[in-house]
């Protein structure tokens, strides 16, 4: 049996430039959770220059919109959301820094291709696994936007969260 391949984060170029597009990796450390309403206000705040709410250098933003946690829990389900909402947003962010996402389904060409440029890396997680994947949270904590409810970003620290590589360093998608 093959040992897992965990990436810890802040994620480093090092780690991700060989991996392939359909391999699947762990993420063990801090990620951010960020869906459309959070991805609207994180471009319009780099096109007004204010600073992002957190730093973007080796973290990946999953986009996901966790339930609230029932008692006990840490978080609630937290399954991925589709990629492609986020999709008018991701170039200029990657462009800035935010090279590691995670989520579901295909990423436009103008994304694959600020990926490419970027040397960063587009995770797929497990759509209708939402239950299993709050597993793997062992802490949350609200960043930014708590207005927008569970759309607000937070913090998570997560523990071997199972991703596929949906689109490589190289540009080379599972789509």
């Amino acid at each position: 049996m093959e040992d897992k391949y965990i990436l810890k984060t802040p994620i480093k170029y090092d780690d991700i430039k060989h991996l392939k597009s359909g391999e699947m990796v762990y993420i063990t450390g801090d990620i951010y959770t960020g869906r459309d309403a959070a991805h609207k206000r994180l471009f319009e705040m780099l096109e007004s220059g204010e600073a992002m709410p957190f730093d973007f250098k080796g973290q990946a933003i999953y986009y996901a919109g966790p339930c609230p946690n029932k008692p006990g829990q840490v978080i609630g389900s937290v399954g991925p959301t589709t990629s492609g909402r986020m999709d008018a947003y991701s170039p200029a962010l990657i462009e800035n820094g935010l090279k590691y996402m995670i989520g579901k389904g295909k990423r436009n060409s103008a994304v694959v291709e600020a990926i490419k440029e970027n040397g960063g890396v587009y995770f797929s997680a497990i759509g209708g696994a939402a239950a299993l994947m709050s597993k793997c949270v062992k802490s949350a904590e609200l960043v930014a936007f708590a207005d927008l409810g569970t759309e607000a970003i937070r913090k998570l620290y997560v523990e071997e969260l199972p991703v596929i590589i949906a689109c490589d360093s190289n540009g080379n998608s599972l789509y």
